[in-house]
């Protein structure tokens, strides 16, 4: 029986989240079934695997291969691994809601998730459907939304007092900050993009951005709340309850994600892989801009193929 026939997507909610069944990643996927996979992505979002205890680094990033363009681990931090970022509790928890990368004009495809090491109890994640987010808006707020384009740095939540927020952190904290900060990279991005395989307009926005252009920064505080409430409503999102043997892989263009930091000082570690993607489009065919710093080091550009209509 080929992979493709035993594949099975169940769904787990009604705008975001599917589980795989019927595949072990580690005895490889042919391109029929990574096909399948990725329109499974397009469709939930985020899909999850479970009971895959076989699968290391290796693997991991050969699947990676198999649905896209890995990028280098990480543009700014450099030091834990080239094609494969640890995300380990010792040095940073991502409980804010984000996209991954949105500082640079590449933004990631997807990622690819895995459990190495899990507390016991909390570390779950929550991811939330920013294209839901968008066919909910009102007409009033989609014409706003689809004016307004954001910075996005890699400064985000401690920008303007970067020193007083490092002495508040323990040493590798601290250090892991200190490189995440260590390549500037600010980059304009529309807040409604089109999806590139999908066509489906989504949100773009998440801890990354620092103002919108043209708004000054108590105007920019008001509307981002609005529209990013607006994405983390719980009917567009999904949280998942981690255990030993899974993989999640998620659209990184259609979603945010936010890591619960609610395991007190247990260790968590998980192992990231991520996909290439392409340079956003607004509504009007307008790229995003740089407007400082380089990513080609970190990911090439790939422009996907659009799914018919």
């Amino acid at each position: 029986m080929s992979q493709l026939s035993s594949l099975q997507v169940v769904k787990l909610g009604a705008v975001i989240g599917a589980r795989i069944e019927g595949i072990q990643i580690a005895d490889g996927v042919d391109s029929a079934t990574a096909a399948q996979i990725n329109a499974a992505l397009l469709e939930h979002k985020v899909i999850f695997f479970r009971g895959q205890h076989d699968l290391d680094d290796d693997d991991q990033l050969n699947f990676a291969r198999a649905l896209g363009t890995p990028t280098t681990a990480h543009p700014t931090v450099t030091s834990r691994g080239i094609r494969v970022l640890p995300i380990d509790s010792r040095y940073d928890k991502a409980n804010s809601w984000h996209t991954d990368v949105t500082f640079v004009d590449r933004i990631p495809k997807a990622s690819l998730l895995r459990a190495i090491t899990l507390p016991p109890y909390g570390g779950t994640t929550t991811w939330a459907s920013t294209e839901a987010a968008y066919d909910r808006l009102p007409a009033p707020l989609r014409a706003l939304a689809e004016s307004l384009w954001a910075v996005h740095t890699n400064t985000y939540d401690y920008a303007g007092d970067v020193d007083a927020r490092l002495e508040q952190l323990a040493d590798t904290e601290r250090q892991y900050r200190e490189e995440f900060v260590s390549d500037y990279y600010e980059t304009e991005h529309p807040v409604v993009r089109v999806h590139p395989e999908t066509g489906r307009k989504v949100l773009l926005l998440g801890h990354f951005v620092k103002h919108f252009v043209g708004l000054g920064h108590a105007e920019s505080a008001a509307l981002f709340q609005l529209l990013q409430n607006r994405i983390t409503k719980l009917e567009n999102t999904i949280r998942w309850n981690w255990e030993l043997g899974d993989l999640a892989i998620w659209d990184n263009r259609a979603t945010q994600h936010y890591a619960v930091a609610d395991y007190d000082d247990q260790f968590r570690r998980l192992s990231r892989v991520t996909l290439a993607g392409d340079i956003p489009v607004d509504v009007h065919g307008e790229r995003s801009r740089t407007v400082a710093g380089d990513a080609s080091g970190y990911s090439q550009v790939v422009e996907p193929v659009r799914l018919a209509s």
